[in-house]
């Protein structure tokens, strides 16, 4: 059995080089075809700082089983894998022709203060993504993966880390399999499949062409994948008609600006075993296109507002893996659906709207859609008695300039949700920032020249504090979080275990939140 690695051995001494193909028979022309299984192992940068290996317990069955042949290798044949370096070796073990081995940094990482995540689970996602995609380019269509010690982590990485959007190309990558290897911790590794399956069905969602996202299809996509959890679940498509019937005057007058008929998509997911229980309340903006309406936008970069409905997709993806889980609690997500395109009915700058609860809006940007469908349906998820609401959305270029694409803006009311949404985000590495609610922001967008509200704040700065102050005067419960997630609707190449494209963050936050919210409901 022959053994090559990608790349060019490092200099060293002939003698060294001479000892790897002796005792590996070395051959680059070894390498075995596509089509085969693949191994992806992790390996710790050694604790003395001397260039040993420090295998993961599978990687060390792994060694054991090549009569230590990989560690051999490892050593002589170059410098020891740094964090998120990897190395592809062929011919090593005749059920797996493929492997690569990556590096997880320092096994003792953890919660790392100063960057509010663990460390060491940012680690082990960011490597398995690596070696996955590296034998998805060679055409390797079964992948076995080390669990790394935190099996739900390395599922994470690779699912994350595999997923990209070519439903539209003729030529597609190689479809990946990937299971653990040795089949350890099974049951953890399948929570770790549910909760980066979630984030790829809003990055789906996302990354579709505005033309098939349509607020109807968007609609059905959700309807059919949370079907497809149980039977603990409802879903309600309400028509133009309901949303009329509802004195929803601030989303209708968004809507109508389009052709497209707008939707307001009502998903329940019951799985509290106490009957009659207030459920936790999630609402998503739901804008399928934003073109500025009047107040138009830009031609370069407006194709990425098909992702407008960014909020929808992280709520609703939530919801349908929280109920994949079966979470032992109550859930609704609220996520008014339209386009905010421009026509003879569109909106003007300076027109007047009235809100569900009464309040009138003088619309001084149609380009800041968002708040006025969020106001609605704010108003109406209170008649739900919920315990709590979230709502989320791409609601400000502000929030982008103010934290990048580095964490979630939020902007809440209570301490309570704050920190459970810090707690979640620190387990999950998609980090969130609290941002400030400040009388300072409401007065600015509560003095206006013909209604109650603008929906414009009365300066420049300040814009992602003022689009919240905004919301605020839609809510009545002493539980509530406002989610911008404008910052974090795409990424480039921040977040390595994410391809280009729409990131659909920070949903796997929203799912670890739920299940925060569930264990500590079971206490009580």
């Amino acid at each position: 059995m022959s053994l090559c690695v990608s790349g060019k051995l490092p200099l060293g001494s002939i003698l060294r080089m001479s000892l790897a193909r002796n005792l590996l028979r070395l051959s680059p022309l070894s390498r075995p075809s596509s089509g085969s299984k693949g191994l992806v192992l992790g390996v710790y940068e050694g604790e003395k700082g001397d260039g040993s290996v420090q295998f993961t317990n599978a990687g060390e069955v792994f060694n054991n089983s090549t009569s230590g042949r990989l560690k051999e290798f490892l050593t002589v044949s170059g410098p020891v894998l740094k964090k998120g370096r990897s190395r592809i070796l062929y011919g090593l073990h005749q059920d797996f022709p493929h492997v690569v081995v990556v590096g997880l940094g320092d096994k003792n990482a953890g919660i790392n203060n100063l960057e509010q995540y663990d460390e060491g689970k940012e680690n082990i996602r960011a490597a398995i993504a690596v070696g996955c995609r590296q034998l998805q380019d060679l055409e390797v269509p079964l992948v076995e993966v080390d669990p790394c010690g935190d099996a739900q982590c390395a599922a994470e990485g690779s699912i994350l880390g595999l997923f990209e959007y070519n439903e539209l190309k003729k030529k597609k990558k190689t479809v990946v399999t990937v299971k653990p290897f040795g089949s350890i911790e099974n049951e953890t590794w399948q929570k770790g499949i549910l909760y980066a399956e979630g984030q790829n069905l809003a990055r789906y969602l996302m990354e579709a062409p505005a033309n098939y996202i349509t607020p109807a299809s968007f609609a059905e996509i959700v309807q059919q994948a949370l079907h497809s959890t149980g039977e603990k679940v409802k879903v309600h498509i309400r028509p133009k008609s309901w949303i009329e019937d509802q004195q929803m005057g601030a989303f209708l007058s968004v809507a109508k600006g389009s052709d497209e008929e707008p939707v307001f998509l009502e998903i329940h997911y019951n799985g509290s075993k106490v009957s009659g229980e207030s459920p936790y309340v999630f609402v998503g903006k739901g804008i399928t296109f934003d073109s500025g309406g009047i107040s138009i936008k830009p031609a370069s970069g407006m194709d990425a507002m098909r992702a407008d409905m960014g909020g929808a997709a992280t709520i609703c993806s939530a919801i349908i893996t929280a109920a994949s889980l079966k979470l032992p609690l109550d859930i609704i997500g609220l996520a008014p659906l339209c386009e905010n395109m421009l026509n003879g009915s569109a909106n003007k700058p300076g027109d007047v709207v009235t809100a569900k609860n009464g309040k009138t809006i003088q619309v001084d940007n149609t380009d800041a859609e968002g708040r006025l469908i969020l106001a609605d349906a704010l108003c109406y998820a209170h008649s739900f008695n919920p315990k709590a609401i979230v709502n989320v959305a791409t609601l400000t270029g502000a929030i982008d300039v103010a934290l990048g694409s580095a964490a979630t803006g939020v902007f809440t009311n209570s301490d309570w949700l704050w920190e459970h949404l810090r707690q979640a985000s620190i387990v999950t590495g998609d980090r969130v920032w609290r941002m400030p609610l400040f009388q300072h922001y409401t007065r600015q967008v509560t003095e206006s020249q013909l209604a109650d509200l603008n929906n414009s704040g009365k300066y420049r700065s300040g814009g992602a504090c003022t689009a919240a102050a905004f919301l605020r005067e839609f809510v009545q419960v002493p539980h509530w979080a406002h989610l911008d997630i404008a910052g974090v609707m795409s990424n480039k190449d921040e977040v390595p275990y994410l391809r280009k494209g729409m990131a659909g963050r920070p949903t796997r936050t929203l799912v670890e939140f739920t299940a925060y919210l569930s264990q500590e409901r079971q206490k009580s």
